[in-house]
């Protein structure tokens, strides 16, 4: 089934606006595509360098550019942001500017000359990715002991003076070591610990085996549940990712750190995300013209950021943009179907989400389970997705063989919506 985005018409003119937009608080920043590892879930495909990437000069404009926007802190990510050799530049330029500067790296050769300088630079703490135990992370991130050196690169940031914490993707592979690499975190200093599950796109749009089924949530929050226990005998300060809930028996221990339940996707609500070339987007973790509003390098932040609809429709979403399970679920208009960044790589479109933790223990109070089927691949691109179906069936085999599927959610692909009207600009980028 293809169905468009819909259409922004009177919700998107200036003058009838709900949602102002506010200052964005992260800006999570693509610094380079550059990659040093293989990851079999990387949602941009990292490896090489765009070849328009933004020079010096002009990341440093960038900055400036966030800075009079309001942003409060500017998240380095990559590929590897540490491949560049002006990113000390970047780091420093971000901290005279009066933000927080922090960076998310697999760690394979954040070396201790590195870790010196961006401390000096004044990073403000930064992240690892961990994704299980060793063997497993090295499986996963495609290079023999990368897992050892990310922990050595969590030790020359601390040795420098610096702070660490680490973030796992959960996923077949991964969900059951959390226990024992938490505490394995912990003896590494970590601060705080992100857990976020793998969605299907980019690189593991091709490893749909490695995707939790939805039926697997009840045993997951089995284990988190173990997991918040022992954060808080550890020390470590539990964050779950903006794909990991929603309101099952565990949301308000799971966001305690944050001191609230699940309210909505944050895609170009509160953050915002820069490509390496320029690309101002809503989440770090989408992609493509559904998603990227717009080029720096011609029309600066502000304008994108307060003007372009893919960066502000989800600002203007109501319950009515909600479809399948989730449009009738009693917490549709707090959650509006949980992440963005998982429910439209999975089905073509958000509005829908069946990684969800609440959906899982209803449906089983009713006898059934979910599970995601694949039928159509991705093409190869950055943050590209195929397309699953959701198939509601019997949780008892014998049923389940018996009667077949109870019911199956298809995917509906998302076509922009060229936006026009008395508030939209139309010299920002057109949809291709």
């Amino acid at each position: 089934m293809v169905d468009a985005l819909p259409t922004p018409d009177s919700r998107w003119a200036s003058n009838t606006r709900r949602t102002a937009a506010k200052a964005p608080r992260w800006a999570v920043w693509e610094l380079t595509l550059a990659c040093d590892q293989k990851c079999a879930h990387c949602g941009p495909r990292a490896g090489e360098r765009r070849p328009d990437e933004l020079t010096t000069e002009e990341c440093l404009a960038v900055v400036r550019e966030l800075k009079e926007l309001g942003c409060g802190e500017v998240v380095l990510i990559g590929g590897e942001a540490y491949l560049r050799n002006d990113f000390i530049l970047v780091i420093r330029a971000i901290r005279e500017a009066g933000m927080s500067c922090t960076m998310t790296t697999g760690g394979l050769n954040l070396t201790k000359a590195r870790a010196e300088a961006m401390v000096e630079a004044g990073i403000g703490s930064v992240t690892f990715s961990i994704d299980g135990l060793e063997a497993t992370h090295d499986r996963l991130r495609g290079v023999p002991g990368s897992w050892k050196r990310a922990f050595a690169g969590m030790r020359h940031i601390r040795e420098a003076g610096g702070r660490v914490a680490s973030n796992t993707q959960i996923n077949a592979l991964t969900r059951t070591e959390l226990l024992p690499l938490l505490d394995l975190l912990a003896d590494a200093g970590a601060h705080s610990w992100q857990l976020q599950i793998t969605v299907p796109h980019g690189n593991a749009a091709d490893h749909p085996e490695i995707i939790l089924q939805p039926h697997s949530y009840l045993e997951l929050f089995e284990t988190l549940d173990a997991v918040v226990d022992r954060c808080a005998e550890r020390r470590v300060r539990l964050w779950p990712g903006n794909n990991l809930g929603y309101f099952g028996p565990l949301e308000r221990r799971l966001r305690a750190a944050q001191n609230k339940h699940w309210r909505g996707c944050v895609a170009g609500v509160s953050v915002v995300g820069i490509e390496s070339n320029g690309g101002i987007k809503n989440c770090p973790s989408l992609g493509g013209p559904v998603n990227v509003g717009g080029q720096w390098r011609v029309h600066g932040i502000r304008k994108i950021w307060e003007e372009s609809y893919q960066l502000g429709y989800i600002r203007e979403r109501t319950v009515d943009d909600l479809w399948g399970y989730c449009r009738t679920c009693y917490y549709a208009e707090t959650c509006m179907a949980g992440c963005t960044a998982a429910a439209e790589p999975l089905l073509g479109r958000p509005g829908n989400n069946p990684f969800c933790h609440h959906r899982a223990v209803q449906m089983d109070k009713q006898g059934l389970r979910e599970r995601i089927e694949q039928v159509r691949g991705a093409a190869g691109g950055g943050f590209d997705n195929g397309l699953f179906r959701v198939i509601r069936e019997h949780k008892d085999p014998e049923l389940r063989a018996a009667h077949g599927p109870v019911a199956i959610e298809e995917p509906r692909v998302s076509r922009l919506v060229e936006p026009t009207g008395p508030g939209y600009d139309a010299v920002l980028d057109p949809a291709p």
